[in-house]
């Protein structure tokens, strides 16, 4: 098979991008690091499958499926954007109570809501649980608005990539803190299958109700789930001690726990055997 030309173009950077071959009509792009490399047919050319060490990556797949903005499939390569450095999430969760109380104290506090969806969250993984394995996250978020209760938010579907930060020389922090890089994507259900194509598996779907609020540069996320209600405050670390402070929480309530923990930890004082976090029947409430 006759390689295509490689077009180049300003900002393209790629001897920072692994390109693989066709698979099943899908162009996968990823940055930097390998992780993990499904086995080749025989006498067909491995699928080069990368991740980046900083959850930095781009996957793009042809229009042909996959749901992403993308190039006519017949282009096998095309310009992105210059690597910059991926944001850090910082953040600490707090359990909540009394939610009618929580979210009197939110208006007080004067966080602007932005209204109100159910979360469908199915995780994905590789075979052996690479990603689990190194402390990456790999997940396809949809949101379908959620009323009566608050104001509805926005139907839209995302991608999520999650890991460690870049090591530093310092104390262990109270706040849970992770490098992150999202992708709208529009059709997810498709999304998933080329997941499912190119080796992944799902590994933990939870679900939650989620109302987002925010005030300066913080984000508050009030998420009712089957474990119990949790408020996620996301931003400089100054701006969540103030924050907690405001609500009535101190810094003893902080939690770095992921919806896993929170889940399995659960399943353990009921004595069950830890399967999916979800609502018992799906409605928006």
């Amino acid at each position: 098979m006759d390689q295509p030309r490689v077009r180049r173009r300003r900002n393209c950077h790629p001897r920072r991008i692994f390109c693989t071959n066709l698979f099943r009509g899908d162009l996968i792009m990823l940055s930097r690091a390998l992780v993990w490399q499904p086995p080749a047919p025989p006498n067909k050319p491995a699928l080069r499958f990368a991740f980046p060490g900083a959850a930095l990556f781009a996957l793009f797949f042809s229009a042909k499926g996959a749901g992403l903005d993308a190039p006519s499939p017949r282009r096998l390569y095309w310009s992105v954007r210059q690597i910059k450095k991926t944001p850090t999430e910082i953040e600490v969760k707090l359990r909540v109570h009394d939610l009618a109380d929580i979210l009197t104290r939110l208006t007080r506090f004067g966080a602007t809501t932005h209204g109100r969806v159910l979360e469908q969250n199915t995780l994905f993984d590789t075979p052996d649980s690479a990603f689990r394995k190194t402390g990456r996250l790999l997940r396809v978020r949809t949101e379908t608005p959620a009323a009566p209760s608050r104001p509805a938010g926005k139907a839209r579907a995302i991608l999520t990539a999650k890991a460690p930060p870049p090591k530093r020389n310092r104390t262990p922090s109270r706040y849970k803190e992770r490098s992150e890089s999202e992708l709208t994507i529009r059709d997810p259900h498709q999304f998933a299958k080329s997941l499912n194509n190119l080796g992944f598996r799902p590994a933990f779907r939870y679900e939650k109700f989620r109302t987002t609020f925010t005030r300066g540069p913080l984000h508050l996320d009030l998420d009712e789930t089957p474990v119990g209600t949790i408020l996620e405050l996301e931003g400089p670390p100054a701006a969540i001690d103030a924050a907690a402070k405001a609500l009535g929480f101190t810094q003893k309530d902080y939690l770095r726990a992921t919806y896993w923990d929170l889940y399995a930890a659960d399943c353990r004082r009921r004595n069950v055997t830890p399967k999916h976090m979800l609502f018992p029947a799906r409605k928006s409430r």
